[in-house]
Order: C-alpha cells, then structure tokens, then sequence
C-alpha cells in the first residue's frame, strides 16, 4: 500500500509537471501582445452624450421596455425579438428583419458600451439613437410616441421609472418621449457586459507570472493564438481587450444584394448616420461641449468606405453564429477557411492589402478556431437584470 501511494503521487507530480509544461514558450514580444488583450472587463464610464447613462431608474425602465412588445405596432415585437439574451442578444438568423430585411447579420449587444460606431456599416454613432431606429421603423417595430405613452401610463412602474429618470411625465405630444425611451434602453444595454473567457484567464495568469494556471488552457487555444499574433496578423484588426479596433475594413466577402445591386457598407453609413437627426451634432445630444461629436464631424464618404463593413469583436463568437455582416458564414471553421483561401481579388483596390491567404493546414485551422472558442465565456451568461431602484415604485 505504501508503494502503491508513492506511485500515485508520482504520478500526480509528473503530470503537474507536464502540465506547466505544457504552456507555450512564447517571446516576449509575443507576451506583450497578449498583455494587450486586457485585463477584462473593461472599466465602465457614463457615456456623456446620455444624460440618464448609468441612471438606475432609466436601467430599470430600459430593461423593462427592452422586452415590450407593446411598443411595437402590432403589439407582438420587441428589441429583445432580435436580441435574444440566450444568443448572445443575437437572433441566429443569417440576415435580420427590418431596415436592411435580406442583406445583415443581426449584431449582437455584449459589451456595445465599448462601441463607437453602431450597427454593420456604422450608420449610428450613438446607442441611443441605434436603438431608436428599430422602434420607429415601420419594418420592425413600426412604434409611434402615442403608442409609447400609453404603454407608459399602462403600469405604475414604467410611469414612476420614467418620472425618476427625466423629471416629467410620459406624455404622447413630448417631442423629446422616444428619444427618452431610447437613451433608457440604451441605459440598460451598457450593463451588459460579458464575464472573463477562458482566454483571460490565461492572460492574467501569463500577467502574474502563474504558469501552473496558465497551464489549464489548451494546448491547441495557444498554438492559435501564436497563429493569431504572428503569421495571421488578426491582431491588426482585432486588437485590445475587445478583439476590435472598432473601424472598418473591407475583407473579400461579397457585398452584391439578390437579385440585383449592392451593399455600400460604410460609405452608405456615413451618409446616413450624416443625415440622421439623432446623431451626435443634433440637439438631443447631452454633451453640451460636443467633445463626443468630434469624430463624426469629421466624416466624409469616400470611394475607399465603399463594401467596408464594422469589424466585430470577437468576444462571445460562440454565443452569435453565423457570421460576417451577412450571415454568409455558418461556423468558425468557414471563418478560418475563409481567411485561409481569401480570393484577393475580391478586395476593391483601396481594400485592407495586409490581408493575404493564410493557407492554413487542417490542423492550422483547428487551432485558430480553439483559440476563437476560448473568447466565449465557459459559463453561461447571467440573466439580464436591472440594478435595484431605490424609491417607492415598486413599494406594496
């Protein structure tokens, strides 16, 4: 018995060893990469360009109203119709319904706080106003300020909430009603941040130095996410804690609209987001310096934006197939072949020209989607939920 328990432990230290072993001997250029990809989750600021951001009355109502079909003209749609909290607050549609019915992958909203342009071509440049487009239009929710008010005045809760948040009333003839409705659902959104994946937690533990709990990631994630820094040059796109460098790029994915015409990406979006009264140089931003505005005062539609699309971030890849801004993609492994074969002839001339093809092995390919897997969180999402208020609208 006693050497059958020096055997066992033995074997425990051995594979202990193994398994610090086995983190990837990376340089230190390629630690400082890493390092570059967090710590998550970010640090939360109010967004000043919302006067109720991080207003708890307004998060409460903006939960609320986020689930009510009663906005909708027909009374049976709802944000969350499209933005499902257990996909991610996607659909799992290739394309969406509503404004751009047949062309776009729904989005999906973790983490949209840290967003700075909204929806695939960067149409919105604010998320209360993205998040007013689908109320009003008639292709979604087809909502209207009448409506609205009476939904408000229907439940003592959403009245006292939306008195608390804005100081007033609901009322139907306030020109400022769905703005207000808007920027309390964009309230809530910023709350939904998704926790720690299994990548920053081998991230922090390279930080501190701690192999022995770096070795519990996959050998396979390592490999590719060596693929991902070095060879691929993802990073160059898909940087900081976010995965995103938030702008747009144009990577070689058809952009034609069936049965005829096409998809002007960003340079469309820059011409509506231009023309868009909701945007930041209008008078429903909060931000009475205009600091927030700075960027899209600046814009002008060139021919280079034309078939750019919003690079997403990669967070969360599991929870929102399928993928690329028309849906034309199923899984992660046509992801990875995508980039792999990339026809560069399908780059317009002022396309992104750092992309070439990876010609990647089978086993390249395997390794670079561990690695995107490892993004996602391995436990599942928090229920969406509200900070508590504290007032008397929901005393017995």
């Amino acid at each position: 018995m006693r050497r059958l328990g020096r055997a066992a432990l033995l074997l425990v230290l051995s594979a202990t060893t193994c398994a610090v072993a086995d983190v990837g001997d990376f340089t230190p250029a390629e630690l400082s990469r890493i390092a570059a990809h967090g710590p998550w989750p970010l640090s939360w600021t109010p967004d000043p360009g919302n006067r109720v951001s991080g207003n708890a009355a307004a998060i409460r109502l903006g939960r609320d109203l986020f689930f009510e079909p009663r906005l909708s003209a027909n009374r049976r749609v709802a944000c969350a119709s499209c933005h499902d909290p257990a996909k991610g607050f996607q659909d799992g549609r290739i394309t969406a319904r509503g404004l751009v019915t047949g062309t776009r992958n729904t989005p999906g909203l973790l983490n949209v706080r840290q967003q700075r342009w909204f929806g695939w071509d960067g149409g919105h440049d604010n998320l209360w106003s993205a998040s007013l487009r689908p109320i009003l239009d008639a292709k979604e929710m087809g909502g209207s300020a009448a409506r609205a008010a009476r939904v408000l005045r229907s439940r003592t809760a959403l009245d006292c909430h939306y008195r608390q948040a804005f100081g007033k009333p609901p009322a139907a003839g306030d020109p400022e009603l769905l703005v207000n409705i808007a920027k309390a659902i964009a309230a809530w959104q910023e709350t939904l941040i998704s926790p720690p994946s299994p990548f920053d937690e081998f991230r922090d533990a390279l930080t501190r130095g701690d192999t022995r709990a770096a070795a519990a990631y996959p050998a396979a994630a390592q490999r590719g996410l060596r693929l991902f820094l070095g060879r691929g040059q993802c990073a160059t796109c898909h940087a900081g804690p976010l995965f995103t460098n938030g702008e747009f790029g144009d990577i070689g994915i058809p952009f034609f609209i069936q049965p005829e015409g096409v998809d002007p990406g960003r340079q469309g979006g820059i011409k509506r987001l231009l023309a868009n009264f909701y945007n930041l140089l209008g008078a429903h931003n909060d931000d009475a310096t205009r600091n927030n505005a700075t960027a899209t005062r600046h814009l002008r539609p060139e021919h280079r934006n034309f078939g750019e699309f919003k690079v997403p971030s990669l967070r969360n890849l599991t929870l929102t197939a399928p993928y690329m801004h028309n849906g034309s993609l199923a899984t992660l492994r046509e992801v990875a072949r995508h980039y792999s074969e990339l026809d560069e002839d399908r780059l317009h001339a002022d396309g992104e020209r750092i992309l070439k093809p990876l010609k990647l092995s089978p086993q390249e390919v395997d390794d670079l989607v561990a690695f995107l897997e490892s993004l996602s969180p391995s436990k599942a999402l928090p229920a969406p939920h509200a900070p508590p208020t504290v007032d008397a609208c929901h005393a017995p």
